[in-house]
């Protein structure tokens, strides 16, 4: 099973109308990709078609489609999935395999917390209790998406 958005579906159900019809050869085995040539579409050209782009791109970094794959599990959990499920998504057999895409999260954590934080850059400042309690509901509730000013 491979879990896909709806946007995705429907650029495959696209090109499964318009597009993969004309490039099917006989014989067919119905794989859902297919190469220019009509076959079934390979690991190699996959990674050989990323590396093309991410040149393009000027991303220098190596593991063409390995890179998509780590941006995508780091992605998830800034935006909030348990790591278990991106264990599960990646089909790490091994929890402490995936804990390695957290580092990324953590310093994201770290820099919005010494930007946001009225603490954390040393400077105390004084508020009213209604701006105090204001940035409490903030950090308590929405610490991550809460818009703040550099303090």
């Amino acid at each position: 099973m491979v879990p896909i958005a709806e946007r995705a579906t429907g650029w495959c159900e696209e090109y499964l109308l318009d597009s993969r019809p004309h490039l099917a050869v006989p014989p067919d085995d119905g794989r859902l990709f297919l190469n220019d040539g009509g076959r079934p579409f390979s690991a190699k050209r996959l990674t050989a078609m990323a590396r093309r782009y991410l040149d393009a791109a000027s991303v220098t970094r190596p593991g063409a489609c390995h890179l998509f794959r780590h941006t995508a599990a780091t992605l998830m959990l800034e935006g909030g999935a348990d790591i278990r499920y991106i264990q599960e998504f990646l089909g790490h057999a091994d929890l402490n395999t995936t804990q390695l895409y957290t580092h990324v999260t953590i310093t994201a954590l770290k820099a919005v917390h010494q930007r946001c934080h009225p603490g954390a850059g040393g400077d105390v400042r004084r508020v009213s209790e209604e701006d105090e309690e204001d940035d409490i509901a903030a950090a308590l509730f929405d610490p991550l998406d809460a818009e703040c000013d550099d303090r």
